[in-house]
């Protein structure tokens, strides 16, 4: 006999540490945990899956989009929240693949810029319209008036957050 979705066993997470007993604020910062990790764990199955390719890999990509005229790699570790090295194993992969290209700096010899190309520019935004697809998927548990008050209430969270950091 199958188990339907709904009667699946729940998986181990970071929630099934909490009780009744822990404040309300731990049990709901592991509940925000455990729904993030399922979420990014989806993402990165389907990236795999669809595309044989990574999350890592897929938010560079994403830095170079937005980014036509193309970032620094010191500049895409910064904002991928990874290291320089992290970014050059994943630059060299898209180089040979011919999804990114590697230019001198005109203003920094020391120094190149990452670009997607023409074929990386599609690739990305055939990925991006599927990836779109995934997180719409993935919030339509969610009614419209659901997603509006969950976006508020995270706005105010993040403010109040980045108000307690002492670097502001």
């Amino acid at each position: 006999m199958t188990k339907s979705p709904k009667t699946k066993s729940p998986r181990s997470d970071h929630e099934t540490r909490v009780t009744e007993d822990h404040h309300q604020s731990l049990r709901l910062w592991l509940r925000m945990l455990a729904c993030t990790n399922l979420i990014e764990a989806y993402v990165r199955s389907q990236l795999r899956l669809n595309f044989q390719t990574t999350l890592p890999r897929f938010d560079l990509m994403s830095q170079l989009e937005r980014n036509p005229d193309g970032l620094k790699m010191g500049e895409l570790s910064k904002r991928m929240m990874v290291t320089g090295g992290n970014v050059t194993g994943i630059t060299d992969q898209l180089v040979a693949e011919g999804l990114v290209v590697r230019e001198d700096n005109p203003l920094d010899r020391r120094a190149y810029i990452v670009k997607l190309t023409k074929e990386g520019r599609r690739v990305f935004r055939e990925w991006a319209e599927e990836h779109e697809g995934w997180v719409i998927r993935l919030f339509e548990g969610l009614g419209d008036k659901e997603k509006d008050q969950f976006y508020a209430l995270l706005a105010e969270l993040k403010q109040h957050v980045i108000g307690l950091h002492p670097e502001g």
